[in-house]
């Protein structure tokens, strides 16, 4: 396997499941090119278990090493080495097969391939040790509501608080931390959304899977080396008004895209959506304040726009490998006009 830039070792099995052995179908390699199963190389295998969430691989005491998350967090695939140099083959012929381009002078990319992994990789001097890189995966089949709830998701009765919310066109902010469930908690509400409704999804990389005939997805575009062809979430905004939405959907916000979130959900389309990281739904008035700064908003000003946007907020943490709603609350202005989240129970 010497034309993969990183392949597991010879004889070492392919890691898999606990359990059963299952067959795996080619969900998710069965649609990447050419070019990204030759950058994947030896990690090709790993992609089509459906339990996958992540796979981390980073240079470490000077060699490259191999982790794997199916929902348990992070676990190390023994056996499995790389020297420096493939590992930083890797991050390069990855970005460079979702037709990005990362070097010492940009060594930071986020690309997609494939039908929705998501490839982020850091090269040196920034990756202090030698280049990292995080695959994150979809899932084979999204989720529907029904059977997030028989996981463990939530109660019944916060099941059909969530389900009225939707169907009254509520507009909803989804919160959580890093890996708490965000993204696939929304895809499966807006998939109860009615399926005459159409939905308006823009992200900056598009990862959000809808079960909804409507459905259609706007991802941001990043300037070329020479500083050309950007295509920002607030220009996806504007177009996305002129296309007739029922709802719109912004991404997770990082930034002062936090601007363009409120801003779409003060349009008038009632039952728009988004998700924020917070470590606790207590934290979430503080982050939109922190968010607005960047986006040039005085505390006033994204405070009134919060709280007229905004009808509800569900938060998410994840335990022990289940994601589930941790609390829910709605936005209020305090008497001296802060943001306050007052946490409402079904």
């Amino acid at each position: 396997m010497t034309a993969d830039p990183v392949s597991m070792p010879r004889g070492a099995p392919v890691p898999m499941p606990r359990g059963p052995a299952p067959l795996f179908a080619p969900a998710r390699t069965g649609r990447l090119g050419i070019a990204e199963r030759r950058a994947l190389g030896g990690l090709l295998p790993l992609l089509d278990d459906p339990e996958l969430r992540d796979l981390l691989v980073q240079v470490s005491a000077g060699e490259g090493r191999l982790w794997a998350d199916r929902g348990g967090g992070p676990q190390p695939i023994g056996g499995w080495r790389a020297t420096p140099a493939a590992v930083h083959r890797l991050a390069c012929e990855l970005i460079a097969a979702g037709g990005r381009h990362i070097d010492e002078l940009h060594p930071c990319a986020d690309v997609r391939i494939g039908d929705g992994i998501r490839v982020h990789a850091v090269l040196p001097p920034v990756a202090v040790e030698g280049a990292a890189v995080s695959i994150r995966v979809p899932r084979v089949a999204p989720p529907d509501f029904d059977a997030l709830v028989s996981g463990g998701l939530c109660s019944d009765a916060m099941a059909r608080a969530l389900r009225s919310a939707i169907a009254a066109r509520r507009n909803l902010l989804v919160t959580g931390g890093t890996g708490s469930g965000k993204t696939t908690m929304l895809g499966a509400l807006l998939g109860l959304a009615d399926p005459r409704e159409r939905i308006l999804v823009i992200e900056d990389l598009a990862e959000l899977r809808l079960r909804h005939p409507h459905a259609l997805s706007l991802e941001a575009r990043r300037p070329s080396t020479e500083g050309l062809g950007e295509v920002g979430l607030d220009r996806l905004l504007r177009e996305a008004l002129r296309m007739r939405p029922d709802r719109i959907v912004l991404g997770e916000c990082r930034g002062a895209e936090v601007a363009t979130l409120l801003a779409a959900l003060n349009t008038g389309h009632d039952g728009s959506a988004g998700t924020l990281h917070a470590n606790r739904i207590e934290h979430v008035p503080a982050r939109l304040e922190a968010l607005g700064a960047l986006a040039g908003l005085d505390p006033p000003a994204l405070t009134r726009q919060a709280a007229s946007a905004l009808h509800g907020v569900i938060h998410l943490e994840r335990r022990r490998g289940v994601h589930r709603v941790a609390g829910a609350g709605r936005l209020r202005l305090d008497r001296a006009g802060l943001l306050r989240i007052e946490e409402v129970r079904p």
